[in-house]
């Protein structure tokens, strides 16, 4: 099988990853990748909010599947002209990829098919905004309508900061707060059969004890020692078949990686938000349990087969990643900057690192290109093992002006 995977981030290292363990891969692809990404696959220029380019490129290799990494690709429609040449694509197409793309529409979907989800209100206008915080209270969380790189949400008990957000945004979800412990759940679903992963839980803010500004997520591990029994069953019931049998209802069937973002409240089990892609750093923690081959489970989404699948199989090891950002991440990112130590960190096999904003420098070396660079992720035979093991790898690596967090699955490894 040759596959052509579309993104430039670790969530695509990780997935490019597995896909290059897959015995069924003959040949890798990736568009536009890293430097990371160039170790496991070919790489090639490409803009991948381009559907035709896209398409273009994936007859040109004579790709037997395209996997779309992230999410402005898929809410630009890039699925939809690879779909129409007859290439069988992982990922939505552009009218359900707008369960992420639009947080309004989520809801509007959630309340069709009964998901249980915090009570909102779309807000266009500054005083529709002052109003609707003020019917809900503080904690007040809003956010931003469309696509926001995993930063258009803020919660906060400064109501003029939250109005504020409100106003800068323009259009805005504002909802109840959310009390307990956040899940992340994926699923791979063809439209029909939803496959449910393991759980895992990311760590949003910046800086350690959950302070600072929200990232794009700081780290990750699974499994969730804490979670209830039975959770991954109940979820697939109350939220991710509704959701995907509401969609194909509604003749736009959503075939790819449905993210479900959960907080497990005192009143029941609740979505936060909806997600049409792989979660990262999520990814890179559920991806290194996974022992089914990767390839032949997402051609079967594509293919809308997946019913006829075996279980899929799980490593019972834990996983953590820890995600190393450049200085002043994330208002300002400094990029350009050497990175040492990345052989270091693999040279015995402890951890294993992808790569997320980097690119190749003129000697042949690697630079930081981006807010998140890395993604440091370990396995071991329990949470606290893992999380040794990742840092281990973590110290071995420097840039200037570096920073993570040194509490990711802290909690949960005791």
């Amino acid at each position: 099988m040759k596959v052509l995977v579309i993104g430039t981030g670790a969530r695509e290292h990780a997935l490019c990853r597995s896909l290059s363990q897959d015995p069924a891969v003959t040949e890798l692809h990736c568009a536009p990748g890293n430097a990371g990404i160039a170790r496991v696959a070919t790489l090639h220029p490409v803009d991948q909010l381009d559907g035709d380019a896209v398409t273009a490129l994936a007859r040109e290799l004579g790709a037997d599947l395209v996997v779309v990494g992230p999410e402005a690709p898929l809410v630009a429609g890039v699925a939809d002209p690879l779909r129409a040449a007859g290439i069988p694509v992982f990922g939505p197409g552009k009218e359900a990829a707008q369960l992420e793309g639009s947080k309004a529409f989520a809801k509007d979907v959630m309340a069709a098919a009964g998901v249980p989800t915090a009570r909102s209100y779309v807000c266009t206008t500054e005083q529709e905004a002052a109003e609707a915080l003020d019917a809900f209270g503080a904690p007040y969380v809003v956010k931003d309508d469309g696509l926001a790189a995993g930063k258009g949400v803020v919660v906060t008990s400064d109501r003029a900061a939250a109005l504020e957000h409100a106003v800068a945004c323009g259009r805005v979800v504002i909802e109840e707060y959310l009390d307990g412990p956040e899940v992340s759940l994926f699923a791979i679903t063809d439209g029909t059969t939803v496959l449910p992963l393991v759980p895992a839980q990311d760590f949003k803010r910046a800086l350690d004890g959950d302070q600072g500004p929200n990232t794009g997520g700081m780290g990750a591990y699974s499994p969730l020692p804490w979670a209830p029994e039975g959770l991954v069953a109940e979820v697939l019931e109350s939220v991710l078949q509704p959701t995907v049998d509401e969609l194909r209802h509604r003749g736009t069937p959503f075939s790819g990686l449905l993210y479900a973002g959960l907080a497990l409240t005192s009143r029941g089990t609740r979505v936060i938000e909806f997600n049409a892609r792989f979660g990262d750093p999520e990814t890179q923690v559920v991806l290194a349990r996974l022992r089914t081959p990767l390839a032949g489970v997402l051609l079967a989404a594509a293919n809308g087969t997946l019913g006829g699948l075996e279980p899929l199989r799980w490593s019972d090891e834990a996983a953590v990643t820890v995600v190393m950002a450049s200085e002043g991440y994330p208002a300002a990112p400094r990029t350009g900057d050497p990175i040492e130590g990345l052989d270091a960190a693999e040279a015995d096999g402890t951890a294993f690192v992808l790569h997320a904003g980097t690119k190749a420098g003129p000697d042949g070396g690697v630079l930081t290109a981006g807010g998140r660079v890395l993604s440091v992720t370990a396995v071991g035979a329990d949470l606290a093992e893992a999380r040794e093991k990742a840092y281990a790898g973590v110290a071995r690596i420097s840039f200037k002006g570096g920073q993570h967090r040194t509490d990711i699955a802290a909690e949960a490894a005791r």
